[in-house]
């Protein structure tokens, strides 16, 4: 007879660094979890990946014993790890904060590919062009980044029909 799974818990842990501090210990002593022997087998399977954030998806069962899956590390830290960043743009749309060319994002298309949603490499090329384009990094072969002219002055490179309407309002 199959145990039967009271909890599921998910966090996102740096590989090798698990210890019993927030947010591991407080999200698996509140299940009942021995938080050490967690710490102890996830980084025993996640050693020498270390800098790198593994989600991961604890099953705690009725006897408070567990099992735990890992995933693919977020896809925004691959972009950023091939772009060479530290962190997204502020103001994606606005802002390319970096370039990826194609064989770059089939690459971790690839490393994500299980975890995603598609069925084949080009559904998942396409949903990590998004998260791309989300960060502000620009995607080699497409339209160049575009960048947003911000109108600081009233009437400065405006319509000048806009313009009239405008005017029309305030004498009335």
């Amino acid at each position: 007879m199959a145990k039967e799974v009271e909890n599921i818990v998910k966090l996102q842990v740096p590989a090798g660094q698990a210890n019993p501090s927030p947010p591991v210990g407080p999200a698996l002593g509140q299940v009942g979890v021995n938080i050490m022997e967690f710490c102890k087998a996830f980084n025993a399977q996640t050693q020498g990946q270390e800098g790198t954030i593994i989600p991961v998806v604890i099953s705690v069962y009725a006897d408070k014993s567990f099992t735990f899956i890992m995933k693919s590390p977020p896809a925004s830290m691959l972009l950023k790890r091939a772009v060479g960043l530290a962190k997204g743009s502020g103001e994606s749309g606005r802002e390319s904060v970096g370039t990826v060319t194609r064989k770059q994002l089939e690459e971790i298309a690839e490393i994500k590919k299980a975890d995603l949603s598609s069925v084949d490499l080009d559904g998942a090329v396409k949903i990590i062009e998004g998260t791309a384009r989300s960060m502000g990094i620009h995607i080699e072969g497409t339209d160049p980044p575009v960048n947003i002219k911000v109108v600081e002055k009233a009437g400065e490179d405006t319509d000048p029909i806009a313009d009239e309407a405008v005017e029309d309002k305030i004498e009335d």
